[in-house]
C-alpha cells in the first residue's frame, strides 16, 4: 500500500501518467477530429485518491466544435480534484488556434487547476501548474 499523498501532482506528471495519457487519447479519438461535420470538444476532470494517490478521470458528455462545460466537476469520495483536460479538436488549417484560447487561460487560472489541452500539435497546458492551495479547500475545484 502506497502513503498518501503529500501534494497535488503538477502538470506535467499528469501529462505523463498513463491513466491521464489514456484519457487524453481516448478524448481526442471521440472528439471525432478527422470529420469535419462532426468534430467536437471532448474531456474531462481529474481527480487523486487521498489516501492512494490514485490518479483517475472522469469525463461528462462530449461538447459542440468549439465549447465543453467542465463547470461542475461530480465529486468522488475521498477523492481531490487535480486537474481538467479537454480537446481542440479544429484544425489550425482552418484558421482554428491550437493550443490554449485567451478564455482557456483565464477559466484556467480561475480554476485553480492545470488544465491539459489536447490539440492536431500535441499537449498543451493553462493555469496553473498544479492545485491551487495544495490538498486543502475542498474536493472540487479550490476557492
Amino acid at each position: 500500500m502506497s502513503a498518501p499523498p503529500t501534494r497535488p501532482p503538477t502538470a506535467s506528471e499528469l501529462l505523463v501518467h498513463p491513466p491521464v495519457i489514456q484519457a487524453l487519447e481516448q478524448a481526442w479519438v471521440d472528439s471525432q477530429v478527422d470529420d469535419a461535420n462532426n468534430r467536437h470538444e471532448e474531456g474531462g476532470w481529474i481527480y487523486m485518491n487521498l489516501t492512494t494517490g490514485i490518479i483517475v478521470a472522469q469525463r461528462p458528455p462530449g461538447g459542440t466544435r468549439s465549447r465543453l462545460s467542465l463547470a461542475n466537476p461530480p465529486l468522488l469520495p475521498n477523492h481531490l480534484l487535480v486537474g481538467t483536460f479537454h480537446t481542440l479538436p479544429n484544425p489550425a488549417s482552418e484558421g482554428w488556434v491550437t493550443g490554449p484560447s485567451r478564455q482557456d487561460e483565464s477559466a484556467a487560472r480561475l480554476s485553480g487547476v492545470p488544465w491539459l489541452i489536447r490539440a492536431e500539435d500535441g499537449n498543451h497546458r493553462a493555469g496553473p501548474d498544479s492545485r491551487r492551495g495544495g490538498l486543502g479547500g475542498g474536493p472540487g475545484y479550490p476557492p
